[in-house]
């Protein structure tokens, strides 16, 4: 049975909080219990960690030695994954797969409770995780002991591959025929997974080493197309419909726009009017869409973007959306839930700090009911 449709004519916001650092997000994603986890810079903005924030408590989840550990995703059952996690060894190769600048040896792992359990790897020194499913799952990228033709520093090649924990068993998710590497950022339910396939670029999620995105089903990979671009062409999530979002450079290569791919078709979701960049965040159940509108290139590196939510067919800026008064500016929404609830990256007017924000939609009508209602006091 598939969710009714949501209405979303207003949202109360949230600042999630910070660990005392200026900035965040790498990542920040929710669940259907109203869990997010992101992560934060700590004071002095030298390093940062991932966090979970639940019933308004932010719980640092800690790295493996090292400076540096990002977020990945979770799932409903209480599983958080903790990707790129710095382990204070250098790197052997000399590489920085996780792209922090610190060319340690980086390695993930699935927090529960408290506990951790590693992740493994394919043969090479790095790997990384983005996501679990509600049948615990995980969808992670691993450097094989192939060395490819890579672009400095990185020497190994790299593969996306799922894991189940519960029988250590590991499946490998291919790039398309005559690429080298791939990457999935998503898992759905059934166990279809979305990300890109390309050539060996300078660590993960290079934009350059991006040429194809790529849906996994039953673990074969199917080029979905693009946008007439050549780079920066990734599904970012896809829900247990199997519809898939993500974003692709337009022709020229000079700008790029969210799509949404289902049934085979690809659609341009445009941006916010006035905008000529949108980056695609994630899709629930419903067919919302979180994204990231831009005025330009130059807008989106200097996070000077806005959130948007694309629904029935349209691009609003959330911040239109929100409730007068907020101390938020949203900049970019990167997660949705099947209530409606968006996560992301806002702006803070009086200090000019990024942090992590929750909007909660509210009662169409203007009454307040459930967790629309906690957020209202929380936010007064």
């Amino acid at each position: 049975m598939q969710p009714a449709p949501i209405q979303t004519p207003f949202y109360v916001v949230q600042n999630l909080g910070s660990f005392g650092g200026t900035s965040c997000c790498l990542v920040v994603t929710n669940n259907d219990r109203g869990w997010v986890d992101g992560t934060s810079n700590l004071p002095g903005d030298k390093s940062f960690h991932p966090f979970l924030w639940r019933n308004g408590v932010m719980k640092d989840l800690g790295t493996l030695g090292g400076p540096n550990a990002s977020a990945g995703g979770m799932n409903d059952r209480g599983d958080v994954t903790v990707g790129g996690a710095d382990t204070g060894e250098p790197d052997p190769l000399g590489e920085d797969f996780c792209t922090f600048g610190t060319h340690q040896t980086c390695l993930s792992f699935v927090w529960h409770n408290g506990k951790r359990t590693l992740i493994p790897t394919l043969g090479g020194n790095n790997n990384d995780v983005n996501t679990i499913n509600n049948n615990g799952l995980v969808q992670a990228v691993a450097e094989t002991a192939v060395h490819g033709n890579c672009a400095a520093p990185q020497v190994l090649i790299y593969e996306a591959f799922q894991w189940n924990p519960a029988t250590g068993k590991i499946v490998r998710l291919p790039p398309l025929k005559g690429d080298a590497i791939s990457e999935a950022f998503a898992l759905n339910d059934r166990g279809d997974a979305a990300g890109y396939s390309g050539i060996c670029g300078n660590g993960e999620a290079d934009p350059y080493a991006m040429n194809h995105a790529v849906l996994w089903r039953h673990h074969k990979p199917i080029d979905l197309g693009n946008l007439g671009g050549s780079i920066f062409i990734s599904a970012n999530d896809i829900n247990n419909r199997g519809q898939v979002v993500g974003t692709s450079a337009l022709r020229g290569n000079r700008t790029a726009h969210a799509f949404l791919w289902q049934n085979g078709t690809m659609t341009d979701l445009g941006a916010v009017a006035g905008d000529h960049v949108s980056i695609s965040g994630g899709i629930n159940d419903v067919g919302q869409i979180a994204t990231q509108s831009c005025k330009d290139r130059a807008a989106f590196f200097s996070n000077k973007c806005r959130a948007a939510i694309w629904q029935n067919g349209v691009m609003t800026d959330l911040n239109t959306l929100v409730r007068p008064g907020s101390s938020l500016y949203l900049v970019g929404a990167n997660g949705i839930n099947n209530s409606g609830q968006i996560v992301g990256t806002a702006r803070e007017r009086t200090t000019g700090s990024l942090v992590p924000f929750l909007a909660i939609p509210c009662d169409p009508k203007g009454g307040f009911v459930g967790a629309c209602s906690k957020a209202w006091q929380n936010a007064r």
